[in-house]
């Protein structure tokens, strides 16, 4: 599971770096009795330059998956991009 939290970290912040260039991202872990909660925002516009989307959200999923948590990512009212996941820790 901590390698788990670690590479969701990892990637969402590799994401912001590719694709929404100069955003700033904020990372946030909140541990409770049941679960890890692990949360990147980012308040970049991402770039439209024709880049294919690579398997970094798909990767991500499956790690959580295997961990029996859930995984939701996607634009932000506001703008920019969140990615949130929710691992429960009976499965570590």
């Amino acid at each position: 599971m901590d390698h788990a939290v670690y590479r969701i970290v990892q990637e969402a912040l590799t994401n912001t770096r590719k694709h929404a260039v100069g955003a700033r991202a904020s990372v946030l872990l909140t541990y409770d009795p049941e679960a890890v909660e692990v949360e990147v925002l980012d308040d970049g516009v991402a770039k439209n330059d024709g880049t294919p989307p690579g398997f970094g959200l798909g990767g991500m999923a499956e790690r959580v998956a295997l961990c029996g948590g859930r995984l939701s990512t996607g634009p932000r009212p506001e703008g920019g991009f969140r990615v949130h996941a929710r691992i429960p820790l009976e499965s570590a």
